[in-house]
């Protein structure tokens, strides 16, 4: 049994112990908080989404949730499935994890998400859809059953946003050899607002234009103004883009309206709103984007965790990616890829350019519910 401590990368070491078959235990989740010790509510529903998904999982927490311990089950998902994802994190939160988990089912994987579909905090559900999940079409060689419908909008606080989630199965990974990052040809993205005017979208776009079109004249935003039924329960609104290089990578960054939560304090929240006319947060956008490209790499620093994984659960080949500087989660992610299935990454830094070429061998993780054919 491995034995970790804290709530760091909890989603991360739930999905490594489960497509490893290895059980964990996980001690001093947040025993430092006087005021609110152990699991919170977020945690304690992914851990209920897992149960939905798997079969024979056992699940075990101390009387204050400051100790789990964990014992994987069999990957089962089937369609039909629905979870509600809260509102103290965004769908995104619970995305990233399904992605992998979804493609060692024993069934095709169809499953209803409902909560925040956009915040400050975790990718929005366009950055699944415009990255994400090209990305997974990429490096998986998959052209179709990959999926994902945003029924509904949803801003925190009160959500009331619905997502559609579609995953095929996979036998077993082929080998990743994405080093080649090119350079930025066109940059595209979404402007979206929930319940506030339509034009917040237009005012996004053109501060977002202000400083990309300095540099490139392919820009194009689209802007998407939902209202009514689709538009969730709370006013809201951001902008994510995407900058397509060369040789097809996407880079994506993204901004949004920070609303406020129950816990948060008003004083940090008139901090925020002084930042937060829709120009400033087209303009944040932009810059942000701008530095991932700076950056370098196949993939922007949010998808660098995801595409490690996916370089250790392939073939027992050589798996070679390139990256920019490695994110704290980046980092943690190679850790636990060390601890769950012993693969390790050999790190080579190209000075010129500053991006790192990590190139490991895989573990052969196979889909074991499927039949050999």
């Amino acid at each position: 049994m491995l034995k970790f401590k804290g709530c760091q990368h909890f989603r991360q070491r739930l999905v490594c112990a489960t497509l490893s078959g290895r059980a964990i235990r996980i001690d001093d989740i947040r025993a430092a908080d006087p005021e609110s010790p152990g699991l919170r509510d977020f945690e304690a529903s992914f851990l209920r989404l897992l149960e939905k998904l798997t079969n024979g999982c056992v699940v075990e927490i101390n009387e204050t949730g400051t100790s789990l311990r964990y014992r994987p089950g069999v990957v089962v998902c089937g369609a039909g499935l629905s979870h509600d994802c809260g509102t103290s994190r965004s769908i995104g939160y619970f995305l990233e994890p399904l992605l992998v988990l979804g493609l060692y089912g024993k069934k095709l994987l169809s499953i209803t998400l409902r909560g925040v579909t956009n915040d400050e905090t975790d990718p929005g559900v366009d950055t699944f859809r415009t990255v994400t999940l090209p990305l997974l079409r990429k490096t998986l060689g998959l052209d179709d059953g990959l999926e994902l419908r945003v029924v509904s909008r949803g801003a925190a606080p009160s959500g009331g946003g619905e997502v559609v989630l579609r995953l095929p199965l996979v036998k077993q990974l082929g080998p990743i050899k994405m080093e080649d990052e090119g350079m930025v040809k066109r940059i595209r993205g979404v402007a979206y607002s929930m319940k506030v005017s339509p034009q917040v979208t237009n005012r996004m776009v053109d501060g977002a234009r202000g400083v990309l079109n300095a540099l490139l004249a392919d820009v194009y935003v689209f802007t998407d103004a939902t209202s009514g039924a689709a538009s969730g329960k709370s006013p809201g609104y951001g902008i994510t883009l995407v900058a397509e290089t060369t040789s097809g990578c996407l880079l994506s960054a993204e901004s949004c309206y920070a609303a406020r939560r129950s816990e948060e304090s008003a004083v940090e929240m008139v901090e925020q709103h002084q930042q937060q006319v829709p120009e400033d947060i087209g303009t944040m956008a932009a810059h942000l984007l701008l530095e991932e490209v700076r950056r370098g790499g196949v993939v922007d620093g949010g998808h660098q965790g995801l595409l490690l994984l996916l370089c250790a659960l392939g073939p027992e080949e050589a798996n070679s990616v390139r990256l920019g500087p490695l994110t704290p989660h980046a980092v943690r992610t190679l850790r636990h890829l060390r601890d769950f299935f012993g693969v390790t990454f050999s790190l080579r830094t190209e000075r010129s350019s500053g991006t790192i070429f990590a190139t490991c061998v895989g573990a052969n993780v196979r889909n074991v519910s499927r039949r050999v054919t």
